[in-house]
Parts: C-alpha cells; sequence; structure tokens
C-alpha cells in the first residue's frame, strides 16, 4: 500500500515535470505581432564551449528556459538555445532580433528550405559583415508561411550575457528601429547640448567643474551609445578591436571624470582628506581595470568595473548627502541629478535581472535618466555660478576696504622709502657693476671646462690642489710674523743711528755709538741677519712651489676642444701627479720614467681627462686592498715607441683583476667600486678618448700582480671634430 502511494507521488511529480515543460518550451507562434520568446525556448549550458551542432542535436541535453529574458550572467561556457518558430502570418520573412549588442559571438543554425545554414554575428567581424544593418544581434529567418521551422543558436560572451529574444516582422522590426534611432537621437541631442552649453562656460570662466563635467558627458554618452551598439554601427564599424575594448575605456573614463568633477564641484579635497583619498584610489582602480583589459584579461578587469562602478556611485550618493545635511547648497544639486541617474541604472540593470519586464519603458531608463541628470547638474553649474559671483562681490568690498588701508600706509612710509630706495640705488649700481664683472670671469671660467667628467672629478682636484698649495702658502704666512719682528729690530738700530747727526761733540758721539753697541748686542743683529736670509729664502721656496702647483693646475685645466694642438704629454703626466699628490700621499710610492719624446698632435684636456681616470683608479684599488708584504707602487712611464708613435703606461701592484671584469671595464656604468664611490663611466670616456685620437689602449692584469694600462698615441693625426664624452 506504501509502496502505491509513493509510486503514486512520483508519478504526479513526473506529470507536473511535463506539463511545465510543455507550457515553458513550446512552440513559438508568430501571427504577425512581435513577441518576446524567452519562455518558449530551450537552453543547453557547454561548459567546454567545444561542443559542434551535430553533437548538440544528437546529444545535447535541453531544459527549459523560465525567465522571459534569460540571463546568463559572465561566464566562460558556450550557451545553446533551441526554438521551433511556426509562421501563421501572412509573410515569409521573419527576423529574430538578440536585442542586447553586448554579446561577443551568436551563431545561428538552421535548415531552410532543405539546405543547411549557419550565421554568425560577431563583435570581432566588421559591421558591413552583418546581412541585416541593425545594432542589435538580428538574423533574417525564413519560414514559408503554416511552417514550422527548428533553430539552434550558439552564444558565447566575455561580458554579462543577456538574451532578449523577440521574433519581428519586417515592418516591426523597422518601427522599432525608428522608434529607437529617435530615442536615441534626442538622448545624443540633449547631452551634446549639454556638452557644448558647459564647454563654452569653461571658456568664459576658466573653472575646472565646467572641464570636467564635459567630458563625463562625453564619456557617458559614448558609454551608453557602446551598450547600445550604435557607436559600433556609426562611428568606427570597421574597428571591431576597439569596439571590444571600448565597453571599460569609456565606464573608466566616464567614471573618473564624473569623481573629478566631484570632487572639484564639492570642493571635497578642502572638506575631508578621507573621502579625497578614497576618490584617487577609485580612479587608480579604474585605471588598473583598464590595464587589465588592455593585455587581455578581460574578465578580471569586467569584475573591477561589475564592483566599482556601484561602489563610486554609492559613495558619491552618501557623500553628498551628507553633505546636504550640513546645508550645502551644491550638494543637493547633485544630490538631486545623481539620484536621478542612479534610479536610471537601478531599473535598466533590474531589467536585466529579468526583475522588471523587458519593454519599452525599461529600454530606455538608463538613457532617461543620464539625461535628466545632465540637465540637473547643468542647472547646479549654473547656480555655482551665482555664488562665485556673490563671493567676487565680497571679495570685492574687502579688496577694496584694504586697498583704502593700504592706501594710507602706503603714502606714510612713501617718503622713507624714497630716501631708502635712493641709498639702496646707489649701493644696487656699485654691486652690479661688481655683479657683471663677477659674471663675466664666472663665463670665462667656464669655457675652461673639459666635460661633465671632468666637472665630476672637481672634488679630487680641489682636495689635491688646495693641500699641494696650502703646505707652501701656510710656511710663508708663518714666516711673516718673525720677518716682521726682525725687520722691526733692524729699523730700531737703523733709527738709533739717524740720532748721530744731531751730536756735535767727539764725547756725545762716543757715548752714542757706545750705545748702538750695545742696542746690536742686545738685539743679537748678527743672529738677525742669519734669521732674515733664512725667512726669506723659505718664503721664496714657498712662492716658487706655490708657482710650480698653479703651472701644474694651469697645464692640467686647459681646454682646446675643437682644435688638434702640438702638445708636451709629459707636462700633462706631471701636472695630473701633482693633482693627486694629496690621495697618494706617504703611503704610496710614485716611480716615474719620463722618456724624451716628442710634442704630439692631441686635444691636451682630454688626455690630462685620460691620466686623471686611470691613475685615480689605481689609488682606489691600492688603498682599499692592501696587500701584505707589498709596498703599494705606481710606475709612469712615457717613451718614443717608434718615430710615429709614443707609449705612456701607468701600472699598478694592486690586486689587480679578473678576466670577467678585464672584459667588461670599458663598457658604460660598469663598476666595481662601492655605491657612490664612482659613475662607471670614466674608464669609458678613456676609451672613446683615445679612440678619437686614433690611438690604442691596452690593459694587462692578473689577480694579485696589478694591473698596467698601455697607450699608444700616433704623433700625428687628421684633425676631426670630438665628440661629446659626457
Amino acid at each position: 500500500m506504501d509502496v502505491k502511494f509513493y509510486r503514486g507521488i512520483i508519478g504526479t511529480f513526473l506529470l507536473l515535470i511535463s506539463l511545465l515543460h510543455s507550457a515553458y518550451a513550446g512552440e513559438v507562434v508568430f501571427k504577425g505581432t512581435d513577441v518576446t520568446i524567452g519562455k518558449q525556448v530551450e537552453i543547453l549550458e557547454d561548459t567546454s564551449a567545444a561542443l559542434t551542432i551535430d553533437e548538440v542535436k544528437a546529444h545535447g541535453k535541453f531544459t527549459p528556459s523560465f525567465e522571459d529574458t534569460p540571463n546568463f550572467g559572465v561566464s566562460a561556457s558556450a550557451f545553446w538555445v533551441r526554438l521551433n518558430i511556426r509562421n501563421n502570418s501572412a509573410e515569409d520573412n521573419l527576423f529574430l532580433e538578440l536585442a542586447y549588442p553586448r554579446i561577443e559571438s551568436v551563431t545561428l543554425y538552421s535548415t531552410e528550405r532543405g539546405k543547411a545554414k549557419k550565421e554568425t554575428i560577431s563583435w570581432n567581424d566588421v559591421f558591413d559583415k552583418r546581412h541585416v544593418k541593425h545594432q542589435n544581434i538580428v538574423f533574417k529567418l525564413d519560414i514559408p508561411r503554416q511552417t514550422t521551422q527548428t533553430y539552434y543558436l550558439r552564444i558565447h560572451g566575455s561580458e554579462q550575457i543577456v538574451v532578449p529574444l523577440i521574433v519581428r516582422s519586417e515592418m516591426g522590426l523597422f518601427q522599432f528601429a525608428l522608434t529607437n534611432e529617435i530615442i536615441s537621437g534626442i538622448h545624443i541631442g540633449v547631452l551634446l547640448v549639454m556638452m557644448l552649453y558647459n564647454f563654452f562656460v569653461y571658456f568664459s570662466i576658466r573653472e575646472k567643474s565646467y572641464l570636467y563635467y564635459v567630458l563625463y558627458i562625453l564619456f557617458i554618452g559614448l558609454t551608453q551609445t557602446t551598450i547600445t551598439g550604435y557607436t559600433f554601427k556609426f562611428l568606427w564599424p570597421g574597428t571591431p578591436a576597439f569596439n571590444e575594448y571600448s565597453i571599460i575605456l569609456f565606464p573608466a573614463l566616464a567614471g573618473s571624470f564624473a569623481l573629478l568633477f566631484f570632487q572639484n564641484f564639492l570642493h571635497i579635497r578642502e572638506r575631508s582628506t578621507t573621502n579625497y583619498r578614497i576618490i584617487t584610489a577609485i580612479i587608480v582602480t579604474y585605471g588598473v581595470a583598464v590595464l587589465f583589459n588592455l593585455i587581455g584579461l578581460n574578465m578580471v578587469s569586467y569584475r573591477i568595473i561589475d564592483l566599482l562602478a556601484p561602489s563610486a556611485a554609492l559613495f558619491a550618493l552618501v557623500v553628498a548627502l551628507m553633505l546636504s545635511m550640513e546645508g550645502y547648497r551644491p550638494a543637493k544639486f547633485f544630490l538631486v541629478a545623481w539620484s536621478m541617474f542612479l534610479i536610471g541604472i537601478v531599473l535598466y540593470s533590474l531589467r536585466n535581472l529579468n526583475i522588471l519586464p523587458y519593454n519599452s519603458f525599461t529600454n530606455y531608463t538608463m538613457q532617461a535618466g543620464t539625461a535628466i541628470e545632465v540637465i540637473l547638474l547643468s542647472f547646479a553649474l549654473a547656480d555655482k555660478i551665482n555664488i562665485f559671483k556673490k563671493e567676487k562681490e565680497i571679495s570685492q568690498a574687502q579688496a577694496l576696504r584694504i586697498s583704502m588701508e593700504n592706501e594710507k600706509i602706503i603714502l606714510e612710509q612713501n617718503a622713507f622709502l624714497e630716501k631708502s630706495v635712493n641709498e639702496r640705488t646707489a649701493e644696487l649700481q656699485f654691486a652690479n657693476t661688481e655683479l657683471n664683472l663677477t659674471v663675466t670671469k664666472l663665463k670665462d671660467a667656464q669655457t675652461q671646462l673639459i666635460d661633465s667628467e671632468k666637472m665630476a672629478s672637481l672634488g679630487q682636484l680641489t682636495a689635491g690642489i688646495a693641500h699641494e698649495i696650502n703646505n707652501p702658502i701656510n710656511f710663508v704666512s708663518s714666516n711673516i710674523r718673525p720677518l716682521r719682528r726682525d725687520i722691526d729690530d733692524v729699523l730700531e738700530i737703523l733709527d738709533s743711528y739717524d740720532g748721530i747727526r744731531q751730536i756735535d761733540s767727539m764725547e756725545g758721539l762716543q757715548t752714542k755709538v757706545k750705545e748702538i753697541e750695545r742696542l746690536k748686542a742686545d738685539l743679537d743683529l748678527e743672529y738677525l741677519k742669519t734669521e732674515l736670509g733664512t725667512l726669506l729664502k723659505g718664503m721664496e721656496d714657498g712662492a716658487h712651489r706655490t708657482v710650480e702647483i698653479v703651472k701644474g693646475l694651469k697645464i692640467f685645466s686647459r681646454v682646446d676642444e675643437t682644435d688638434l694642438n702640438l702638445v708636451n704629454v709629459n707636462e700633462g703626466i706631471e701636472s695630473t701627479l701633482i693633482i693627486l699628490n694629496y690621495q697618494m700621499g706617504n703611503a704610496i710610492t710614485l716611480v716615474k720614467e719620463l722618456g724624451n719624446i716628442p710634442s704630439i698632435e692631441c686635444y691636451a684636456g682630454k688626455l690630462n681627462q685620460v691620466f686623471m681616470n686611470i691613475l685615480t683608479n689605481s689609488i682606489y684599488a691600492l688603498q682599499k686592498e692592501k696587500q701584505e708584504g707589498k709596498t703599494p707602487t705606481i710606475w709612469v712611464k712615457s717613451w718614443l715607441k717608434d718615430p710615429e708613435t709614443v707609449a705612456i703606461s701607468m701600472r699598478d701592484n694592486g690586486p689587480g683583476m679578473t678576466q670577467e671584469v678585464r672584459a667588461k671595464i670599458f663598457e658604460p656604468f660598469f663598476t666595481t667600486k662601492q655605491v657612490g664611490d664612482g659613475t662607471g663611466l670614466g674608464l669609458s670616456i678613456v676609451f672613446k678618448i683615445i679612440e678619437v685620437h686614433s690611438g690604442n689602449i691596452q690593459v694587462n692584469t692578473e689577480v694579485g700582480e696589478g694591473t698596467e694600462f698601455l697607450i699608444t698615441l700616433p704623433v700625428k693625426r687628421k684633425a676631426r671634430p670630438i665628440p661629446d664624452f659626457q
């Protein structure tokens, strides 16, 4: 008894399922009036997106649709829709419209008049490839009167897949297209008028709010016309790739400029740092979504936009509501306009979710909400002009009051200022003369700098010269005081001799002479003579040393960048060693073997830079890695290799280099020094300078045995412009 009872329940349940199946997956009967067929089709989800039409027909397990507008969301699956259409109208040609243009690919399979047909509409194809030139996906059906035809639709997309299926007659399709384009034309016209009006106002008052608003209108209009398919139909029908990216690009730009307008219009940055940072973060996230879309991560970019757009809209609504409650007038205008926009978007979304029916009203709620919003926001911007006008009047009144007070103060100070100006004018004229002289000298000095690498070694040059000059100058300055004291003593003795002229007796003369002799003995005249000679000799040596250092500096620093000159290379080596003497000190032994070589045609300043860079590296290597049992030594040698070539060798007994390092030393920016100790450009510049001189540089090195740079230069060569080594 119980078994029969349960069998009866199961049978009844199966009967209900079959009745529902027949109710929802029945035949579509077209009688001449447009009909939405969402509940009269069967659906199959192909999760692999790889099934063929034959496999679907043979093994496909379709389920009936229970929605007027099937909504598959965002999915990587392919969806098959099976529908049977019976033509009971007076027309042979019907049209199947999928009234949602943002589906990547839709393929219609059929057998009409005994022939298998396949037609694909994809946004990867140019628009002109479509048989029916409509922004929506429209297929022309050939169904003879009083016959039934079975069709299969394969639908695949990377965005949200909404499938509003409508069967129309030719006249019905024409009337729908006409109505749709009239309403869309009105919508676009309103946006263009508002955009041009506010653009004109922006150029009149230069207020950023208007510019952001114009750009927002532009991109929100492009966003909505892209969603409805009009941009692909009219603006870029031959560029399907851009049509794919536009659904992310335009909403991102529209959202970004909407937030910039919101921020500027309501002065968010001045009112709340937190809200300003949130706006900045949202705009950056919009940019990330566009970047993901460009690199092919479409699903990720769609998800970001889907989450970001409502979040940003809700954020703006909440902030505007809070500011409105504080009595801020512009926020009230924004709140009303933004609410209209959101209502339109919400109604449009509810239609896509099948909560609201798919009809003429719900089709255009998004456009209507946008049009109302831009009009109301234009009123808000116009009201802001009145606010600016009042603020300007208040500001002008305050400025007038301040101006009158300032005028009084100015009159009182004019007399004092006039006197001060006259005094300062004289001082400034003198200072200006001095400044002009200084500037002239500085310009002359600038022409003596070789290039940026020599400027980089200015610290070394300054330290070396300062140390070298400091010793003789200190010696001279320390001798001045004892020299002055000795001269004063001699003058005192000489003054005592002047008193002899006034003595007229022999006795007085003898007394005076004895007095002078005692003074000479007290002052030790012989010691004074010896000390004076010693002091003068020391000062002479110091001055001579200073002259030699200055001469060496002059040789090192000469600039002859544009012409070749005959130059003694040994002089350049000597001047470089003088400058680097401070760095070597007593810790490094210098061995010079400068031979008798002829002057060569060269750019002397550049060769000095070669010597400076090589010797600086040797000093650095010797000071950084001191080896036990070795005296740090640098050998500098020059000789005449043959009648046409001179050679210069600079060798040290430092740590040397590995072959891997040796192979890279002339590469720009390669360095083995610590961070901050070098740029890696020195030897690269050395190589280029030697190359310009038609010379050769060879590096001989071994780990633990030191390094030798061997340079050969021709005595004479043809002149050519020297390149920039910086």
